[in-house]
């Protein structure tokens, strides 16, 4: 795994999280290679300048820019952990950066801007609305991604929230952007969260914008919530990668002596878990941990973890996520615990599973998904 990082601010020393013995991904890519170079051509920060990095991955532009003492805002948990890691491999102060969730943001004003594109346009547009409130009039806006990544909804943003932009040239498939600011733009009220009615309940589903299928309840969790376990004696039960907390919601109301705790790594996603919860059971307690799925877990300290893995980490594609979640789920459940996993036909939980516990039974399948259950 390639982890020095070579730029023109130094050489620097980046790992990915969640760790991966022979991981063959990069903690960074050429849209970081190209805005670091770029910056250091043109001389665009010095000490003076207040700067602040939206959606950096695994730390790798705060970890080169750590001598300007940046804020670095990230709706990924992992993000921030990854930050304070690399920092550390390099040794740098941790008081060198700021770190903020995407729901707390800074109120000083910023005089460059610094936005990595992120996966969800949503969660782009929110990021927009709220920079309007911590820029000036003089304030130099740069985003950076690759160019698959870019599409026109992109570009449709950032001139609709902010000014007139212009490109680079593409270099390695990655490219800038470069944002006028349009003093007379229009400043709009933030459309999230937004909120669906759940099929067949009383219940109103709060979805903040970097929540999976904001508008309605997409198609793998339906089919998870037709054949959840119900009634049993489990009374510690794990909502593992939460989302909006859907999932969880049903389970408590089918285990109304349960302790219930809501896990992502997306401090939007708890968040929205933990209004619908509240929404929906008032003051009966549950937890709500925004962290690394069961990394914090006592060992044999659960007896029911319900999980539909995500498929990707930003823009890469893989098992790594779910493989750790199963990993993680064994070690905290207690004997006779059970694992349900719902996964595309495509992705063969079941092989990591029946590996991991030794048994694996399907509960139910159709075209496109598969519920798995494992038992401690």
């Amino acid at each position: 795994m390639q982890t020095l990082l070579n730029v023109p601010q130094g050489r620097f020393e980046i790992q990915r999280l969640p760790y991966r013995k022979n991981d063959q991904l990069k903690a960074w890519d050429a849209a970081d290679e190209y805005l670091l170079a770029y910056l250091s051509e043109q001389g665009i920060l010095s000490e003076a300048s207040r700067l602040v990095i939206l959606n950096d991955k695994f730390g790798a532009l705060a970890t080169a820019l750590s001598a300007f003492f940046p804020v670095a805002i990230s709706d990924s948990w992992l993000s921030q952990q990854a930050t304070k890691i690399n920092f550390g491999l390099n040794n740098l102060s941790q008081g060198s950066v700021q770190l903020f969730g995407s729901l707390k943001w800074p109120s000083q004003l910023f005089d460059v801007v610094l936005i990595k594109i992120p996966k969800t346009l949503a969660l782009l547009e929110d990021q927009l609305i709220r920079l309007n409130a911590v820029i000036t009039p003089s304030t130099t806006i740069i985003a950076a991604g690759m160019v698959k990544a870019m599409s026109a909804n992109v570009w449709k943003l950032l001139e609709k929230h902010l000014g007139q932009t212009k490109p680079s040239l593409a270099k390695k498939k990655a490219r800038l952007i470069f944002v006028d600011l349009d003093a007379q733009r229009e400043h709009f009220k933030n459309p999230y969260p937004v909120y669906y009615a759940l099929e067949n309940t009383a219940y109103r589903i709060c979805n903040h914008a970097n929540v999976f299928s904001r508008e309605s309840l997409d198609i793998g969790t339906r089919f998870l919530l037709e054949h959840l376990p119900k009634n049993t004696q489990a009374k510690d039960i794990v909502d593992l990668g939460c989302g909006n907390g859907v999932v969880g919601l049903m389970l408590a109301e089918s285990h109304d002596s349960a302790q219930i705790k809501f896990v992502d790594e997306s401090y939007m996603a708890v968040c929205s878990a933990k209004e619908n919860f509240t929404q929906a059971f008032g003051n009966r307690s549950a937890e709500f941990c925004v962290t690394d799925g069961l990394t914090t877990f006592k060992p044999e300290s659960i007896d029911l973890i319900v999980c539909n893995p995500p498929f990707h980490q930003q823009n890469t594609v893989g098992n790594q996520i779910a493989s750790s979640m199963f990993k993680q789920s064994y070690r905290v459940l207690r004997k006779a615990g059970s694992l349900w996993v719902i996964g595309n036909r495509h992705l063969s939980y079941h092989i990591d599973l029946k590996r991991l516990f030794g048994n694996c039974q399907e509960i139910a399948s159709n075209k496109k998904f598969v519920i798995w259950q494992v038992k401690k």
